[in-house]
């Protein structure tokens, strides 16, 4: 095993990453509002459990919301008893997934080749885009992630030819992550894994040693955690919640959600997008002569699990209608291991850094650095493509941001990175890598703590904007599109609770009902037809916001009107 080290040294590096980790994972978590839907939408149930102090039910709008299990609601709802209730702390917990992810794939790595593998491995997760982006969001997914890998590599250990030692240990650690992930998000939890594990099966033709009770014992503890909230709504006597969940989760398999639709390789895409660089680190492993040649039948091993689970995922939610880009983030986990592979054989002179890949790593470097420049001066040519975009993205655009200028340095400082990579790559492959993988981290870390927050004046911000302004206010609020922004940044209580879009319309109500539109001529036709009671506000940056009062209301300011005439 190459690179080893002493037990303290091991335990110095692992402080490091920690500490590092915590650097970049935690700062700026709180900079920017939380976004529709899915960072709402789990913030908003961890508030009302913490309102209601209904641990057990997870509710949206204080009604049962049976849409995933409460692990990751319980964690975020510990946090926001610690922060308070603020975007921080709903983003909090993935700050901390980041900090035991990246510890966790060092010492694998490490374990499995060498202290180099490890460095590699961490370093590779921290600094590709995507995988540092979930870390700073307030989504279910690091969690579900991690839990089903590690539930996955207690099973690699478990099926190793070279393992002897322990396998009963790794049974139930491996039926305890697994059974973590279901209490994450439902049977994709233990889904993912059990795709992979079969296909595990056919490749080494059905041979595996095991012993029944190692089955059993699987099985019960996976059942016991994975099950818990659903024992626990059974014997409350809730079944309704545990029908409409299963309901809901073949109707994510056969259907698309509205707004979450996309063409067939749009996984693939994102991963070849959004991995950036480790992806093109990953890909020559795809050859399989090259992977061939590890002689370690460890590291063998490892390689052909994780080979596995990356198809697996990304032919599932390939086939899965509903297309969001964080389906696929399971995928990471093989992708990185196989980039930190090819990396440190690159390190080791056995495989080679080929021309192919350096000039994809400086194209997409070359485009994210110039898109960074670019957005820093939208605002002074957005009205060229005003044209060319619909009547509700030209009114987001009518926004400005409050853009200094100096933040092209972060463009600039990619650009230059990714030039010293090419300069050294040839005869200074570790440097290079290096400079890479620090530029990149420098990259998004930046990029998320000053641009996302003036991006999204482009978009949601003018609506956060008048919901937060109706905190305290006794009344009722409905978005005509689909949205749970107003739940959260309107601080709903029980009894603002209605959501009878007819009944706030044209029914009576006892208090004000506040509507939001996108200002599109459709949209707002169709409103002002259905609601003509309805008055127009204002609007702003691609909304419309509206007003109905209660009829006793109406009738009170008609009167004030006569007497003032």
């Amino acid at each position: 095993m190459q690179g080893n080290v002493s037990r303290s040294q091991l335990w110095i590096t692992e402080l490091v990453i920690v500490v590092l980790a915590a650097l970049f994972f935690v700062p700026g978590l709180g900079m920017v509002h939380l976004f529709d839907w899915d960072e709402i939408n789990f913030a908003e149930s961890a508030r009302e459990m913490l309102l209601t102090g209904d641990l057990l039910n997870v509710q949206v709008n204080f009604e049962s919301f049976w849409e995933k299990p409460p692990l990751f609601i319980w964690m975020q709802a510990l946090s926001m008893h610690l922060f308070g209730v603020n975007e921080f702390a709903a983003r909090f917990p993935n700050a901390i997934c980041g900090i035991i992810t990246l510890v966790v794939l060092f010492r694998i790595g490490y374990n499995l080749k060498g202290y180099r593998m490890g460095i590699l491995w961490s370093a590779f997760y921290a600094c590709s885009f995507f995988t540092f982006f979930y870390f700073k969001t307030g989504i279910i997914d690091p969690w579900l992630n991690l839990f089903i890998f590690l539930g996955t590599y207690f099973f690699v250990l478990f099926t190793s030819p070279l393992n002897r030692r322990n396998k009963n240990w790794q049974v139930l650690w491996s039926a305890l992550f697994l059974g973590l992930a279901i209490l994450t998000k439902g049977p994709v939890g233990f889904l993912i894994f059990l795709l992979t594990f079969c296909c595990y099966l056919v490749a080494v033709r059905f041979r595996l040693s095991f012993r029944w009770y190692q089955v059993v014992l699987f099985f019960v503890i996976l059942c016991l955690v994975g099950g818990l909230w659903f024992i626990l709504q059974i014997l409350s006597g809730n079944l309704t919640v545990i029908q409409d969940f299963i309901v809901y989760q073949i109707r994510l398999f056969q259907t698309q959600d509205a707004g979450h639709g996309g063409f067939f390789l749009y996984h693939f895409v994102m991963v070849l997008i959004g991995l950036f660089p480790a992806v093109w680190f990953a890909l020559p492993v795809f050859k399989p002569s090259i992977y061939r040649s590890e002689n370690d039948r460890n590291g063998m091993h490892m390689m052909r699990w994780m080979m596995l689970l990356f198809w697996v995922v990304m032919v599932l939610f390939t086939i899965v209608r509903t297309k969001i880009v964080h389906y696929s983030s399971m995928s990471y986990f093989p992708l990185t291991f196989m980039a930190a592979w090819y990396a440190d054989s690159i390190l080791s002179h056995k495989q080679k850094l080929y021309t192919w890949q350096k000039v994809m790593i400086a194209v997409m470097g070359i485009i994210y650095g110039v898109a960074i420049i670019g957005v820093v001066y939208f605002d002074n040519f957005k009205h060229l493509i005003l044209p060319y975009v619909d009547e509700f993205t030209a009114g987001n655009l009518q926004a400005y941001a409050s853009w200094m200028g100096w933040e092209v340095a972060i463009g600039i400082w990619l650009l230059v990175c990714i030039i010293l990579f090419l300069v050294w790559s040839k005869h200074f492959e570790g440097r290079a890598i290096s400079i890479l993988l620090l530029g990149c981290l420098g990259f998004v870390f930046s990029a998320m703590c000053l641009i996302v927050p003036q991006v999204e004046k482009y978009s949601q911000a003018a609506m956060i904007e008048f919901l937060e302004e109706r905190q305290g206010e006794d009344c009722y609020i409905y978005p005509i599109h689909k949205s749970y922004a107003h739940y959260f940044y309107a601080d709903r209580q029980p009894e603002n609770s209605e959501s009878d879009k007819y009944v706030l319309m044209q029914g009576a109500i006892d208090k004000p009902v506040y509507f939001i539109l996108r200002n599109t001529t459709k949209e707002v036709t169709q409103f002002t037809t259905e609601s003509p009671e309805s008055e127009f506000i204002y609007n702003k940056h691609g909304f419309a916001f509206y007003k109905r009062n209660p009829v006793e209301q109406v009738a009170q300011e008609d009167g004030q009107t006569d007497i003032n005439e």
